[in-house]
């Protein structure tokens, strides 16, 4: 049974088509990866399938009283309400009929006998749905589903003002997996789950009976979820029976013999070319030339995928910086109140260190509190001398309506349009996109402009929050070449171990420092 059916649909941004003549089905049951390049539209055809987005040419089909489940990081979440407030909502329809059936008991009191039958049958069949529909056992879900994304540390009566933002996206997905839509889209749902609660999440969606539509840059999670897999690219969209791996396979192959066969064709054509230059003009041979000539007219020529450029990232390395990083005595990190226990570390030249832990421990404001970003909630922190910092943020800042040149140029304002277009060029960005607005850029490609700031600034020491966010596997593949190459001191923020482990010397477990607050 289908219960999306996506029928010739084309979409674009200005003069940039992002997709031409694209079809799609999804049935019952399927679970399907979508992957694809920073920039091919993955994002776009989730907000197209949602109705956020109305393509400008085809059509999208639900099935009937589908129920469909989106997670959508921007969903704002109401001040004041705690996180069990939030993730009982997705059962707020059985909540709703727990008042029917109060407000049918008050009615009792005072009706005629032939009404009071009608109330009970109607009592009998709001009690029977709740029943079936685990009623009673809300909470018990609730907290299992709480405690498999790590909400249930954070403590569930804790108001969702107080969370950080990968928090507030575990709160999202907790209360989108309660819902138990007929079809789950999830948009890089690992992006701020910790290791411990990306394995739940595998099992979940392993055991999901549903539909699930998944775009996701993690390899290993996305090959042990997916029976289906969907690619991006150059403005069409490809199925593939499998998970990840079978697809590559399949795809090389088909790479290999697509180019066999135009080669071939190419030494084809040339032939005929010359037969045809070097006969058409006389006449014993003209009608011979002019048979090459239909021939060559009639072929149906191959055309290669034109290669999307692919990053290139080299740091900028600044000066020498003394043998001492930081120092810290008794740090304690924290705003209003104290995150950590009193820190005591000490971080030499050259050492590469990873921060890891469950989400709300504090790392993003640990890792700028080293540095000095940040003063510290007390305790004190012992800085080298001659440090160049290039920081990476996680997100860029909301609202951001320049153009990626402009965006650049307000960093470094001494280089030439050249120097600009060739920085943001390196990082795998088109003329198309550098021209573009920062806003329009899916979140990858976002992250390189980032990145192509922090590249192009001298350094020795580079503060890297979650770089792996949204990138593509070319752009992580290239950064954490250019990381291993890096001569200077780098602390970064990652929850992906494949990305970290061949790159740092040392990984410094927040967890050990957390003070639990509530």
């Amino acid at each position: 049974m289908s219960i999306l059916t996506v029928k010739k649909i084309s979409h674009g941004f200005g003069d940039r088509a992002i997709f031409e003549d694209v079809s799609f089905r999804l049935l019952k049951g399927e679970h399907v990866g979508i992957i694809g390049a920073n920039g091919e539209g993955k994002s776009t055809f989730m907000n197209i399938v949602t109705g956020k987005l109305q393509p400008d040419e085809g059509t999208v089909e639900w099935s009937n009283r589908v129920r469909v489940g989106y997670l959508d990081q921007h969903t704002s979440l109401e001040k004041g309400t705690s996180i069990k407030d939030v993730m009982r909502g997705a059962f707020q329809y059985l909540y709703d009929m727990e008042n029917e059936i109060i407000e049918i008991g008050e009615k009792m009191g005072n009706c005629t006998e032939e009404e009071l039958y009608r109330l009970m049958d109607d009592m009998g069949n709001l009690q029977d749905t709740l029943d079936h529909n685990g009623f009673y056992t809300i909470d018990a879900r609730v907290e299992e589903v709480a405690k498999g994304l790590g909400l249930k540390d954070v403590g569930l009566e804790k108001y969702v003002d107080d969370l950080s933002g990968g928090q507030r996206s575990k709160v999202l997905l907790g209360k989108l997996l309660l819902e138990s839509p007929d079809i789950l889209l999830l948009d890089e749902p690992t992006n701020y789950l910790d290791e411990e609660h990306i394995e739940w999440l595998k099992v979940y969606l392993n055991n999901y009976e549903n539909a699930f539509m998944l775009i996701s840059h993690d390899i290993p999670f996305i090959n042990s979820v997916v029976n289906l897999i969907y690619h991006m690219e150059n403005r069409s969209l490809d199925r593939f029976v499998g998970n990840y791996d079978d697809f590559q396979l399949v795809y090389d192959a088909k790479k290999r013999q697509l180019e066999s066969a135009y080669e071939k064709q190419q030494q084809e054509i040339n032939h005929l070319e010359d037969f045809i230059s070097r006969n058409k003009a006389r006449v014993a041979t003209s009608n011979m030339a002019k048979s090459r000539q239909k021939k060559l007219d009639k072929m149906d020529k191959i055309e290669l995928s034109k290669d999307k450029p692919k990053p290139t990232f080299s740091f900028k390395e600044g000066r020498t910086s003394s043998k001492l990083i930081f120092k810290t005595d008794n740090l304690v990190i924290g705003y209003d109140e104290a995150l950590t226990k009193p820190i005591n570390v000490y971080l030499e030249k050259g050492q590469k260190i990873a921060l890891t832990g469950a989400n709300g421990l504090g790392k993003s404001t640990l890792l700028k509190s080293f540095l000095g970003m940040v003063p510290p909630f007390s305790g004190d922190i012992d800085q080298g001398e001659n440090l160049e910092i290039g920081y990476f943020e996680q997100e860029g800042p909301k609202g951001n309506y320049n153009t990626c040149i402009e965006d650049f140029w307000e960093t470094y304002p001494g280089f030439n349009q050249y120097e600009v277009r060739s920085a943001l060029a390196r990082c795998g960005l088109t003329t198309k996109h550098i021209e573009s607005k920062i806003m329009v850029l899916s979140g990858g490609e976002q992250a390189k402009v980032r990145l192509a700031k922090v590249i192009n600034r001298e350094s020795n020491i580079l503060l890297l929050d979650e770089p792996t966010n949204h990138l593509d596997q070319d752009a992580k593949d290239e950064l954490k070449r250019a990381l291993q190459e890096y001569r200077g001191t780098i602390i970064l923020v990652s929850h992906e171990k494949e990305f970290y482990e061949d790159i740092v010397t040392q990984v410094w477990n927040c967890e050990e420092w957390t003070k639990k607050l509530f």
